[in-house]
């Protein structure tokens, strides 16, 4: 059990995860990975792609995979572009590198994996926009 309550979460990750590693980052300026994976940079978090059919992103280097970015990246975050059935494997990746937490983006899902995360003392976030939620804190004053 994470000791940091629900509601505590989300605010702590963006206060406390300065690294994300995005998978599934798109290097197309109309993707949502890419627009949100922009205003997270501009935000001041630094950004790591995470995409085997990239070779770099938003003026990052773009690693094929979680693991290979890990070898050159200390990765708090992995925000995960992915669809659901694909999240319990980069799971196994983001507990194996020792990150802090996984962020699975709108429409992403996945109980069983979000289950194992938690049991390794990872925070997990579940169907949310990082973005939106980044948003809606610095409206109430979040720094």
């Amino acid at each position: 059990m994470n000791p940091i309550p629900p509601a505590e979460r989300i605010p702590h990750i963006l206060r406390h995860c300065r690294t994300i590693a995005v998978v599934g980052l798109s290097p197309k300026p109309h993707r949502a990975s890419f627009e949100v994976a922009r205003y997270m940079q501009a935000q001041g978090y630094r950004i790591i792609a995470v995409n085997p059919n990239a070779t770099g992103v938003l003026g990052e280097k773009a690693y094929a995979t979680l693991r290979d970015a890990a070898q050159h990246e200390k990765i708090d975050l992995v925000n995960c572009f992915r669809n659901s059935q694909d999240i319990p494997p980069i799971v196994d990746e983001a507990i194996a590198i020792g990150a802090q937490a996984v962020w699975m983006q709108l429409g992403v899902a996945h109980p069983a994996a979000a289950a194992k995360a938690e049991a390794a003392g990872l925070l997990v976030v579940q169907d949310r926009c990082i973005m939106i939620d980044h948003g809606a804190l610095l409206a109430r004053g979040f720094s």
